[in-house]
């Protein structure tokens, strides 16, 4: 049996977790490239991992965005084709890279690529494209999670500022009791400290108090 003929092993690590490749099955490829001898054997390296692959040509006014990996045919307008904006990616994306055609570095920058697949490819590459892409695209997405945690968070605090600035003024309230008056009304009503102070914050901005003044 030779190397292309073989199933990619869908083994457990020891700690039986699932494996790089067993992680890929299943997963949804759209691959925006025109059918040659390379873009089929994409197409069949891609099924060998089990995933569910769909090819799409001529290049589209914007890039399909409704599967797991897009690999797309490098463009030098290639980003603004992109459903999507820089840092805000709903897809892990590769870039095919031509063979001879002069690549414009500032082109494939804008791009954002999570990986490259340069022309000629082997099985080798196209592995390491998919798993690079993959574990970027992972750790961008958490990374913007924790971004939009601690945003919700500094917000958060905001708000809680804001609301006892407005006790203190209002109540005469020194500013521990004020916090404690929120975090007694945020137990009382089974919400979050910073869903009260809003609440305070929204009731006084309507009334047209300002608590500076």
């Amino acid at each position: 049996m030779n190397e292309m003929s073989r199933k990619p092993s869908l083994s457990r690590d020891v700690g039986g977790r699932k494996t790089m490749v067993q992680e890929l099955a299943d997963l949804s490829a759209v691959v925006v490239a025109p059918v040659d001898d390379q873009v089929g054997m994409l197409l069949r390296e891609l099924q060998r991992f089990r995933m569910r692959v769909r090819q799409v040509w001529p290049m589209p006014e914007s890039v399909p965005a409704d599967a797991d990996v897009v690999y797309c045919e490098y463009s030098p307008d290639l980003a603004r084709r992109l459903p999507w904006i820089p840092g805000d990616a709903r897809s892990a994306l590769v870039v095919i890279l031509p063979a001879t055609e002069t690549v414009h570095a500032d082109a494939l920058c804008h791009a954002t690529p999570n990986a490259v697949l340069p022309r000629p490819f082997t099985q080798n590459a196209v592995l390491s494209s998919l798993v690079l892409a993959r574990s970027q695209f992972g750790y961008e997405r958490r990374l913007r999670s924790k971004i939009e945690k601690l945003d919700d968070n500094l917000r958060s605090m905001r708000t809680v500022e804001r609301a006892k600035a407005i006790l203190m003024a209002t109540r005469q309230m020194p500013e521990t009791e004020a916090y404690g008056f929120i975090r007694r009304q945020a137990m009382d009503r089974r919400v979050s400290a910073s869903a009260v102070a809003a609440a305070i914050v929204d009731s006084f901005e309507l009334l047209g108090y300002d608590h500076q003044q």
